[in-house]
């Protein structure tokens, strides 16, 4: 009995390291619900007591909070520390909380990350370049993804004269990578399945989307609120131009909402499903009354669940490309918009 015990936890260990988070807390919870006394029933006129209130250890993987999961040694593999909090600032009316949270952490991490990887990548690469050998190694591989992607996917879409805008898209594409890629890491968390944070990426693209267009349109980028066909007659351009103008301004919105939205829904998507997988095992633990039957079927949930963990790490590349691709696509378009 004890070895049944022990390999269907390890099962269950498993199954919740490929979510990111601890399985003996789960168990633990199970067997102290399983011992636990059936409480006395209150007597008349007496109050019960409150049910202990269950902790939750799925939507935390998903959700932010103050929590920050760390490894453990000593009773399960993991425990949370509280993250300190600030108090607000004040500015007139408005009150801002700068106490960092989770996916706070994560962003910083992924930046301190993304900054160590690239600046090692440069300096690797100008030495090569002072030895008079070609890079090699994780040093080659980052500059041919670099020269990829300023070559034949930012300069064609941006255009003309888009060197000003290789620097931009190049650190959306990366700080989103990082972001992502951490999410598939035990203690770790996905920022970029936080609509705060990809609204926040979403707006800096809009603001670099639109400024290059008042800079390469100029006056011209009027144009690009109010439409006015100057190839018709009066008479057909003003009713025109009162229902196009609204569909214009509004064009301009649902590009950024679009950058947001893809990329906040794909990467929630993604840990959702293999956290339903996840459920899965102890669904069947618990009707299966954990016999040896409970094996088979606890394996199948970890097997699409570890199916789903690749996608997922092909996904966290995509969806940085999407991302970079679309917005030197918008300015592109905004800047040949005159043509």
């Amino acid at each position: 009995m004890k070895t049944i015990r022990s390999l269907q936890t390890l099962i269950l260990s498993l199954a919740l390291v490929l979510g990111g988070f601890s399985a003996p807390g789960v168990l633990r919870a199970q067997k102290t619900a399983a011992a636990r006394p059936a409480e006395p029933v209150a007597a008349q006129g007496e109050r019960a007591a409150p049910a202990e209130a269950k902790k939750d250890f799925i939507m935390p993987h998903v959700l932010n909070g103050r929590e920050l999961a760390i490894p453990s040694f000593g009773h399960g593999l993991e425990r949370e520390i509280e993250l300190p909090s600030w108090p607000p600032v004040h500015i007139g009316p408005l009150t801002l909380d700068l106490s960092p949270t989770k996916h706070v952490v994560m962003l910083l991490l992924g930046a301190a990350l993304c900054a160590v990887v690239l600046v090692s990548a440069g300096r690797g690469a100008a030495r090569a370049r002072a030895e008079g050998r070609p890079p090699r190694g994780f040093t080659g591989a980052i500059e041919a993804m670099v020269l990829y992607l300023r070559n034949d996917v930012i300069l064609p879409n941006v255009g003309h004269d888009g060197e000003a805008f290789v620097p931009y898209c190049l650190t959306a594409f990366f700080m989103i990578l990082f972001a992502n890629l951490l999410g598939l890491f035990p203690y770790m968390a996905t920022a970029t399945g936080n609509i705060s944070v990809t609204a926040v990426l979403a707006t800096l693209s809009f603001l670099v989307i639109e400024i290059a267009g008042m800079r390469a349109l100029g006056k011209g980028y009027i144009n690009t609120i109010i439409y006015w066909p100057h190839d018709l007659p009066f008479a057909v351009k003003a009713p025109v131009s009162l229902i196009m103008t609204p569909v214009e301004i509004l064009s301009k919105f649902t590009k950024p909402f679009a950058l947001a939205m893809r990329l906040f829904a794909n990467m929630t998507a993604g840990h959702i499903a293999v956290l339903a997988l996840i459920g899965m095992v102890f669904t069947f633990a618990q009707l299966l009354n954990y016999s040896p039957a409970s094996y088979g079927a606890a394996a199948i949930p970890v097997a699409l669940a570890t199916a789903i963990m690749a996608l997922e790490l092909f996904v966290a590349f995509l969806q940085a490309f999407i991302f970079m691709l679309l917005t030197a696509v918008f300015i592109g378009q905004i800047r040949e918009s005159h043509h």
